[in-house]
């Protein structure tokens, strides 16, 4: 038996600071093999498992007090295919390492989120995604799983299999870590692309009034709302054959940085101390970046630097829900007297069929909610999550929200399919934990 070496009494929290574990054992390994051997050793000591990326969830989806996984040797890119179009990577790979590569063999993910500093097993698992028309979540865009499972087993799948196997690939694409521990994904890739950024502020009554519009005339559509005003900033992406044309060194880091981390940072925390500043902070930010155009590769459009620290909830709408219920959303925060630092993100998706993806079978848009470190949050995301059910919307697997097991089988279509494949790979739930049992059930 391969005995790998663990460290006790070490404390895990996430990203957002939200969320603080002390795991019995923690171990980093650094291939499939001791990844199973860590897995077999946990299961014969009776040791929940769960593993933890780099922590960018706001849920408690990966605590544990039994064994913690923790992903950062177990990294790299395994093969790349170009004749197949695909590429296979250990599953800490963080994202901005996957890109890099990627780039760096001329070649792109189709779509990806804002965030490169999450692992793909991690960003995938609890469905991270951009904004698109026709492009996807993370999790769509994956071809094969590579997992160990609650014997230790390592099961590879792919949607080329027979029905079990695709079954469980389904199931796997977004498994929320409770059908076992990813070892490696293979995602689709192609050549690279130009992509031309239009960042442009808007009234707010423009962008609800065209919203459609603009969602069907660009490939990437989001826009970004500023509580207690009637600005947005809006930003489109599309294809384009180039030449490059990115910020300039200077220009770029007075927004992305200068504006959008460090003086934003410094206006949240003003706003955390003294409330009653909040819209007239919100006023100002909402002016402070100014219009912009510029064409660049993927990853360098679609991501951006997130440094100041936040908890989120976000909720997926049908698309045509996505205007009334940001009216609805508008006019409580008016009413309520709440004060809200962050914008309100807004995305869209095109309906896919990962199983519980949260586009499944529905083009999609995406509310997201924000609230600095620190900040009391509970009152307004109550409020947000009351109008977003009412829309039928679907929380975010890696935000905040306080939906269980009988409420998410009647918004997903095929809840009950993902469960008989966890009751088949984790009969005993070696991979469950207090969150899983709210969210999936017992």
């Amino acid at each position: 038996m391969t005995v790998l070496r663990t460290t006790r009494g070490s404390t895990w929290r996430n990203w957002a600071g939200n969320v603080t574990v002390e795991p019995a054992r923690t171990v980093a390994p650094s291939s499939t093999e001791e990844l199973a051997a860590a897995v077999r050793e946990a299961v014969e000591a009776g040791l929940p498992v769960k593993a933890a990326g780099t922590g960018h969830s706001f849920t408690s989806v990966a605590a544990t007090e039994g064994l913690l996984i923790r992903p950062e040797r177990l990294v790299g890119v395994q093969r790349l295919d170009r004749a197949a179009g695909t590429v296979t990577v250990a599953a800490g790979t963080p994202l901005w390492q996957l890109n890099r590569t990627l780039s760096a063999y001329g070649l792109s993910l189709t779509n990806m989120g804002d965030v490169m500093a999450q692992t793909v097993a991690g960003a995938t698992s609890t469905g991270t995604h951009g904004t698109g028309r026709a492009s996807a979540s993370l999790s769509a865009q994956i071809t094969a799983v590579e997992l160990v499972t609650a014997d230790g087993s390592v099961l590879r799948c792919s949607a080329d299999g027979g029905p079990e196997e695709a079954e469980v690939f389904g199931a796997a694409r977004l498994g929320l870590g409770a059908l076992g521990v990813i070892s490696a994904l293979t995602f689709a890739v192609e050549p690279e692309f130009w992509l031309q950024a239009r960042e442009e502020p808007m009234a707010w009554s423009r962008v609800t009034a065209e919203f459609d519009q603009l969602t069907a005339e660009n490939e990437h559509f989001e826009f970004y709302w500023f509580p207690h005003t009637d600005r947005c900033v809006t930003k489109r992406n599309n294809r384009c054959p180039g030449p490059a044309a990115p910020l300039g060194r200077v220009s770029g880091w007075i927004e992305d940085e200068l504006l959008s981390n460090g003086v934003f940072r410094a206006a949240c925390a003003l706003g955390r101390a003294v409330p009653a500043t909040v819209p007239g902070i919100a006023r100002v930010s909402s002016r402070a970046l100014s219009a912009r155009t510029y064409t660049d590769v993927p990853y360098r459009v679609f991501t951006s630097p997130r440094r100041v620290r936040f908890v989120e909830m976000e909720y997926a709408v049908p698309r045509a829900a996505a205007v009334p219920a940001l009216r609805e959303l508008r006019s409580a925060i008016e009413r309520s007297g709440f004060r809200v630092s962050f914008p309100v993100e807004v995305r869209t998706a095109p309906a896919d069929e990962v199983p519980l993806s949260t586009a499944y079978g529905r083009d999609t848009a995406y509310i997201a909610v924000h609230m600095y470190r620190g900040t009391p949050y509970r009152a307004y995301f109550s409020a947000v999550e009351q109008i977003m059910v009412a829309h039928g919307g679907r929380p975010h697997w890696g935000k905040l929200h306080t939906r269980d097991a009988a409420y998410l089988a009647e918004a997903y279509p095929r809840f009950g399919e993902f469960l008989a494949v966890r009751d088949r790979l984790d009969p005993d739930r070696v991979f469950g934990n207090d969150h899983l049992r709210r969210v999936l059930g017992s």
